[in-house]
């Protein structure tokens, strides 16, 4: 972790986003700082769902005791699919002022928690940062997980350089047209593709050398092909080499708005699923996680 005054820096410099809001890739130029809002519908003090020990993450992130877990309000995107709607999308949770949730974090690494692991950050990034110079002052050391949708801002990458310990971005979609039909950020491929050789150059490859660090990619398969699966696969093999760590995830089902979409309103088949670790494996990328998968129940 960066040094005391280091990370006071980057805090000053991430408020300094905010006057005018580039924290992240929508660029709203809002005055957060002043309570404005604009497509996250966050001002400057967070929004917070829940932080508790979490054992859903990949084996290495979950360790024995769980992943010290921060669910935030509210995101960047809009997933017509999202499993966590309620938090993303209709703001179940409260608001949290960044020395509360700092003691929250050192309380979790009392606990055991393996890391801290921030969920869906991208539009809270400045007030990430604050987080965890306040919990350092209070004796925080545990990694960092940034655990993020992949749609980042430069700007704000930057600011994480050397804050963050493990990178765990997605990668949803190959193809600028579904990304806007189903998230609403039709550049969201882009800006993905730019983002993860950074992140990379930022953190390495991931390693587990009694610690845990560096960059894990995870991927979710969506039916009919909405997420591009093979070119996704491709292009991690291509951009960041065979060595990347990938989390292939087979576990989508419709929720909120996908429910009864001609093209989301329906589980993955197991031949999807089948097909979807066939690319993984022609790509060369052995190494992370598959997510066993689990059949739709036969109809009665």
């Amino acid at each position: 972790m960066l040094k005391s005054g280091e990370l006071r820096r980057r805090v000053v410099r991430g408020y300094e986003m905010l006057s005018s809001c580039r924290v992240c890739p929508r660029n709203c130029e809002v005055d957060r700082l002043k309570g404005e809002e604009g497509f996250c519908r966050t001002g400057v003090i967070p929004g917070v769902a829940s932080v508790n020990l979490h054992q859903g993450e990949e084996p290495p992130i979950t360790g024995d005791n769980g992943s010290g877990t921060v669910f935030f309000t509210y995101c960047n995107l809009k997933c017509i699919f999202c499993q966590n709607w309620p938090l993303s999308q209709q703001g179940v949770g409260n608001s949290m002022k960044v020395s509360t949730l700092a003691e929250k974090l050192v309380g979790l690494q009392k606990k055991g928690a393996k890391n801290i692991n921030f969920v869906t950050p991208s539009h809270l990034v400045p007030q990430v940062i604050h987080t965890i110079y306040l919990a350092a002052r209070k004796g925080l050391t545990i990694p960092i997980v940034y655990n993020t949708s992949g749609y980042d801002s430069e700007e704000s990458l930057r600011l994480l350089e050397g804050v963050v310990d493990v990178y765990l971005p997605d990668y949803r979609y190959s193809e600028n047209t579904m990304a806007k039909k189903i998230s609403k950020a039709a550049d969201y491929p882009d800006v993905v593709r730019k983002n993860l050789p950074v992140m990379l150059n930022q953190v390495g490859h991931f390693q587990q050398n009694g610690t845990i660090g560096g960059l894990i990619v995870r991927h979710l398969v969506l039916p009919n092909n909405v997420s591009g699966t093979e070119e996704v696969l491709t292009d991690i093999r291509k951009r960041l080499g065979e060595e990347t760590h990938v989390s292939l995830m087979t576990q989508y089902f419709p929720a909120n708005k996908a429910i009864g979409h001609p093209l989301m309103g329906r589980k993955i088949t197991e031949t999807e699923a089948q097909g979807a670790f066939d690319h993984l494996w022609d790509a060369g990328l052995t190494n992370g996680w598959v997510q066993e998968f689990e059949p739709c129940e036969p109809e009665d």
